[in-house]
């Protein structure tokens, strides 16, 4: 039984430092994101006379944190376009994924994944074909939304959201993409990291992936936004949203397209194997501890961008992998946030 949450004049007195911190997360991690899409906007415009003396400085503020923290980092503009991709993943994937965990949707990002990964050998079979030189996260992200097309058309006429179809293009589309990569070995004249699309790395981000990643963000936030109600309705009560004749096919589908967005970008950093534990692991350890669904999304963004940052600094500080040590550091919030509560994880729309 779902617990529904009626704050009292005490019960705001006594949540007042928690939700002072909670917006104090949401503060930061907005100041955080603003900083990166800061530098992502003056690296694309660094020639232009205003744009270069700004990056000029923030070159310089690198070095000098360079210089505090004594590493070996902040100076690289690589290692800021990777952060900066990151961070948005912490932003967006948790965003999305809150309304994927609570329809039980959460096997569908990782299909998805497996989608963009086929959408990856398609793009270097095209780009090994006709020598085109634009972005393979281009390509990456016309086939992961197509992908998410037929997931829900899929959905559509099966069960709702049924394991089977969805299983089955799970492999069926990581298949595709092992074959097309195997088959045009042969004459693809460029080199390609295919273990850093599997596994994640902080190389595979190029400056062209972080810009993507950065749009993609902006949009993923608006349509949220702007879709708040909607989405919210169908996820708690589909059926009723269906008899106050909202669209809930057109929803559905973009629910789902914005997973495929969400997935392609952040298959950068963390691989087609682990992506789909930022949609999902932030969500469930948020759960564990929010009243309310819209406190599920603000902890939910907070947990994902600890984990983000805390993860990126292990994995530079130790040479590791960024994607693995960004999920373990998420699990390790999950673990906490089952430890420090007993309650069930069923959650309340009011205060939604």
């Amino acid at each position: 039984m779902a617990r529904t949450h009626r704050p009292t004049l005490v019960g705001r007195r006594l949540d007042s430092p928690r939700h002072a911190a909670e917006l104090a997360g949401l503060a930061v991690t907005a100041v955080l994101a603003a900083v990166m899409l800061g530098f992502i906007t003056l690296y694309a415009l660094q020639d232009l006379p205003y744009a270069s003396g700004l990056y000029a400085e923030f070159r310089s503020g690198g070095r000098l944190l360079d210089h505090l923290l004594g590493t070996n980092v902040f100076r690289h503009p690589f290692m800021w376009q990777s952060l900066a991709t990151g961070v948005f993943i912490g932003v967006v994937a948790p965003l999305v994924g809150a309304f994927l965990v609570h329809r039980e949707m959460a096997l569908i990002g990782e299909t998805l994944a497996h989608t963009a990964f086929a959408g990856v050998a398609v793009g270097l079979l095209f780009i090994a074909l006709t020598g085109w030189t634009g972005s393979l996260l281009v390509v990456a992200l016309l086939v992961g939304i197509l992908g998410a097309l037929c997931v829900q058309w899929l959905a559509d006429r099966t069960s709702t959201y049924g394991d089977v179809p969805i299983a089955i293009m799970l492999s069926g589309s990581f298949a595709v993409g092992t074959l097309l990569i195997s088959w045009g070995r042969g004459f693809m004249a460029i080199a390609v990291d295919v273990e850093g699309f599997l596994f994640g790395s902080i190389a595979v981000v190029t400056v062209e992936g972080a810009r993507l990643m950065a749009i993609l963000s902006i949009a993923v936030v608006a349509v949220v936004a702007l879709t708040y109600k909607q989405l919210l309705f169908i996820t708690f009560d589909e059926q009723a949203a269906r008899v106050a004749q909202l669209n809930v096919t057109a929803y559905n589908t973009l629910l789902v397209v914005m997973t495929a967005v969400v997935v392609v970008g952040a298959m950068q950093i963390l691989g087609v194997i682990l992506v789909a534990a930022m949609l999902v692991v932030p969500v469930a350890a948020a759960s564990q501890v929010s009243h309310s669904f819209r406190e599920t999304l603000y902890l939910s963004v907070i947990f994902g961008q600890i984990a983000v940052l805390c993860g990126f600094a292990f994995s530079v500080w130790q040479g590791l992998p960024a994607g693995g040590s960004i999920v373990l550091v998420a699990i390790a919030i999950y673990v906490l946030a089952i430890a420090a509560t007993e309650r069930s994880t069923a959650i309340s729309t009011i205060n939604s």
